[in-house]
């Protein structure tokens, strides 16, 4: 084959799985998984069906029972289907099961929503900041997955004499949080000094959960080009840009949206992109009024506002996509 000629990735095909207990009836779970298909497809795989079962009680060892498990393993062998994702988070024991038994590529939500992350990052921050989610994630999940990490450090003379390679995997892992949090220091320091030099005009933030049209309102105000895209984290990286309505300057910035399950690894991780929405003095809210779970977007986005701390600017809700 010419060199110059780029195939196309063979398209991957998914099953959705979620769990209907006391916190979450048949209904909410349906408009999850609907939204879980949405994250699929903005990583670039097809979702193809969807799986429920009503747990009470998560089994411990595969999180839905085995008779669920069996049909979700017939449809996957019958239907050729790459991967299975979990709406709910698995444990590194529930992942193992599962993986015996499907065998195939098993994600949860967390898995996927990093996934997302590291493929729309951009600049060195957002990727520093995702990679550190990202082996946080990996850590415990390490026994059972075939990571070999010490190769890409140079095995030879890198592993202590008995110690098994799991060992050494999370030596060299916890090696790699440490580094990337020190890097995350430094750019943090350099993004605050920015932020001083900016003076003392007044900053106002864009908030809302993902996808609800905040960089299209952010090109709107301040007449840029923001990347916007009817996808699931189109925006990564706080932009900030000038604006002036009626004589009155103000700084504008448009912040990562945010979701239902944000992993805790990536809201403590993006801590400093959000020290934008932490140093506002106004919060504008973007709510996408046509979405008809909009209440609960709303609470979710209430509820990170609390994780990050320190928010005490003025809200105000903006209702967006009323046509």
């Amino acid at each position: 084959m010419p060199k110059n000629i780029v195939t196309a990735p063979e398209p991957e095909y998914a099953v959705l799985v979620g769990i209907i207990n006391q916190e979450q009836d048949e209904k909410q779970v349906k408009e999850y998984l609907d939204e879980l298909a949405f994250l699929t497809e903005t990583a670039g795989a097809t979702p193809v069906k969807q799986f429920t079962q009503k747990v009470n009680i998560p089994n411990p060892r595969t999180l839905i029972g085995e008779g669920k498990l069996e049909e979700i393993e017939y449809y996957v062998k019958d239907n050729e289907i790459d991967m299975v994702i979990f709406d709910d988070d698995l444990s590194p024991t529930q992942l193992r099961n599962i993986e015996k038994v499907l065998q195939c590529k098993i994600l949860d939500r967390t898995n996927l929503i990093l996934d997302i992350f590291a493929k729309r990052a951009q600049t060195a921050h957002a990727k520093t900041q995702v990679e550190l989610a990202q082996y946080e994630y990996l850590l415990p999940r390490l026994a059972g997955m075939w990571t070999h990490l010490e190769r890409q450090r140079g095995g030879i003379g890198m592993r202590g004499p008995g110690e098994r390679e799991i060992e050494t995997d999370r030596r060299i892992v916890r090696d790699k949080i440490a580094l990337l949090k020190e890097q995350l220091k430094k750019i943090d320091k350099q993004m605050a000094t920015q932020r001083k030099n900016r003076g003392k005009m007044v900053r106002v933030a864009l908030v809302g959960y993902t996808n609800v049209g905040k960089s299209t309102i952010m090109n709107m105000l301040s007449k840029s080009d923001v990347f916007a895209e009817n996808k699931l984290f189109a925006t990564l990286d706080t932009t900030v840009r000038k604006v002036v309505i009626d004589n009155l300057p103000f700084l504008l910035s448009d912040t990562v949206g945010f979701i239902r399950k944000l992993p805790h690894s990536l809201v403590e991780s993006f801590k400093s992109t959000l020290d934008e929405v932490r140093e506002s003095d106004i919060l504008l809210h973007v709510v996408d009024i046509s979405h008809p779970n909009f209440e609960e977007q709303i609470n979710v986005v209430n509820q990170t506002l609390k994780e990050i701390g320190d928010v005490t600017a003025e809200t105000y809700i903006v209702f967006n996509k009323i046509d």
